[in-house]
């Protein structure tokens, strides 16, 4: 599995989907809860697989999984029980793979793939925890914490998994020890503040740290601002050698206090070109970013 996947990102650029998220807001869900998109998981499956299929017909070649807000302990603060947390794991893999057949029996004739979705223990907080790190826990009480998850997620049949907005280096190391007893190909994205983890530490260093683990077929960024992706992409290329995964945000401020996004977007088509010649090879956005900038980003990086 590994290889082949290998050898597409060597031939060229493979588009990304967008914001879960954005995708749903732009539909009309409420996505103000602590579980954020996970709780449509048990609300509204349906929708989850629209939101995928719309990204996929914009041009992605790889959706990302709803897990990645589902925590063992988070449902367990809504009275579900450990088995139905399993269950709704392997959910957010099969609407994936829905999207996915749907997209396939609509005439999508290139390769798709289903990523699966291992957020950091920050999002589960829903505190903006994620944008700063340094939780207070061990590397070892995080392993703990993200194990039995990325083991139902990988046991969920995705094609890869995707270690995503990690702000913490230390939190990445413990994430990478498990990746490298699944058995499945993954990438490795940080979010970032320029040349920094959100918990401050040299990304050259943080990057490193997946160099030796063959599982990680990619490394980089997500759900950053724009601005910082060029330098974080040299980084990643440099240090690894590995092809460079980045997904973004649109550009807009998360203000966590008021809940909201403030400022413009920009547009990641324009800077796409940029990136890729830099060694982007997954590039794709994150908040705030919808089915009609993938569309761009794909048109952009079909004519690279």
């Amino acid at each position: 599995m590994v290889v082949p996947f290998a050898q597409e990102l060597a031939a060229g650029p493979v588009v990304l989907d967008g914001g879960l998220s954005a995708q749903l807001a732009a539909a009309g869900h409420d996505l103000a809860d602590p579980l954020w998109t996970a709780r449509l998981l048990l609300d509204d499956p349906a929708a989850i697989t629209a939101a995928h299929l719309a990204h996929l017909e914009a041009g992605a070649s790889v959706v990302i999984t709803s897990s990645y807000q589902v925590s063992f302990g988070g449902f367990a603060a809504r009275g579900i029980g450990a088995d139905t947390t399993r269950a709704l794991l392997r959910r957010s893999t099969a609407l994936a793979r829905d999207a996915v057949d749907r997209a396939r029996e609509s005439g999508v004739d290139r390769p798709l793939r289903v990523a699966g979705s291992i957020g950091p223990y920050g999002a589960v907080l829903a505190d903006g925890s994620e944008y700063r790190g340094r939780y207070g826990l061990t590397r070892r009480q995080l392993e703990e914490f993200h194990r039995p998850r990325a083991e139902a997620i990988a046991e969920s049949g995705p094609d890869l998994l995707a270690v995503e907005t990690v702000p913490d280096a230390d939190e990445a190391e413990a994430v990478l020890r498990i990746v490298a007893d699944l058995g499945l190909p993954a990438w490795l994205s940080y979010t970032v503040d320029g040349p920094r983890t959100r918990a401050g530490q040299p990304l050259d260093e943080a990057f490193a740290l997946a160099a030796d683990v063959p599982e990680v077929i990619a490394v980089g960024v997500n759900c950053s601002r724009p601005r910082d992706v060029g330098e974080a992409v040299a980084l990643a290329a440099g240090t690894t050698g590995k092809p460079v995964v980045v997904y973004p945000n649109s550009g807009e401020e998360w203000d966590a206090g008021a809940r909201d996004w403030t400022g413009r977007p920009s547009s990641l088509a324009d800077r796409a070109g940029e990136w890729v010649s830099a060694g982007a090879r997954l590039v794709g956005g994150c908040c705030r970013v919808g089915s009609g900038e993938i569309a761009a980003l794909a048109r952009v990086l079909g004519s690279v």
